[in-house]
């Protein structure tokens, strides 16, 4: 189950940063994936420093910043959509 988890947070971020690629040469579309790549991506780094924890503290200290992460790449994501920066259909999926 571990590695499953672990499995879909690299996918997300994989594709995070293949989005970022692909968004327009603007600057809001700049400045909102500069800030979705760190976000999005450090989901996955946060999760894997958990799981390598030495208590129960650390472990939800760690998964808390994966979490808090997650909702700030939601937000982006969703700037990016509702300001028509990308395509909905490819947004859609990853929220």
């Amino acid at each position: 189950m571990d590695t499953d988890i672990s499995e879909r947070l690299y996918n997300f971020a994989l594709r995070i940063i293949k989005l970022v690629r692909r968004l327009p040469k603007e600057m809001a579309a700049y400045e909102v994936g500069r800030q979705l790549l760190r976000s999005g991506t450090s989901i996955a780094a946060n999760y894997e420093e958990a799981r390598g924890a030495f208590s129960r503290e650390d472990f939800a200290y760690k998964i808390s910043i994966a979490f808090k992460e997650a909702r700030e790449s939601n937000l982006w994501l969703r700037l990016l959509k509702d300001s028509e920066i990308a395509k909905n259909d490819e947004i859609n999926h990853l929220i």
